[in-house]
């Protein structure tokens, strides 16, 4: 299978395109651009788009949940996209580790999630 991390920054917002399972690498690639972009900017806002996605590899679990915790106050808005049977557990996985604005799109809304993430 495929596997591919795509990253988009516009302004203060990140776009995150994942495909197959995340791994500790992946995180090694995008943290650097994440931490930029708040030294930039303070707070930003993430779209986190899953396209055939398989979850994490548990160094990846890790990684997520120690980037969670460092940038607890730094996210402002987080849409989360991809396939239904996604939304619940993500959902829950997220909500303990942001003060975020949180909403999850399916995949094939995703015009509507960068409009979300967009607005003011």
């Amino acid at each position: 299978m495929d596997k591919a991390i795509e990253i988009t920054i516009v302004g203060s917002v990140m776009e995150i395109d994942v495909t197959g399972k995340l791994t500790k690498e992946d995180y090694e690639h995008f943290v650097p651009a994440t931490d930029e972009l708040i030294k930039k900017h303070g707070k930003i806002r993430i779209l986190f788009a899953m396209h055939d996605f398989h979850g994490w590899s548990a160094g990846a679990a890790w990684a997520d949940i120690k980037f969670d915790l460092r940038h607890f106050s730094h996210i402002e808005r987080l849409a989360i996209v991809g396939e239904s049977k996604w939304e619940h557990g993500m959902a829950l996985f997220c909500r303990p580790f942001t003060t975020a604005t949180l909403r999850y799109f399916d995949i094939a809304n995703i015009e509507d999630a960068r409009t979300w993430i967009n607005a003011e």
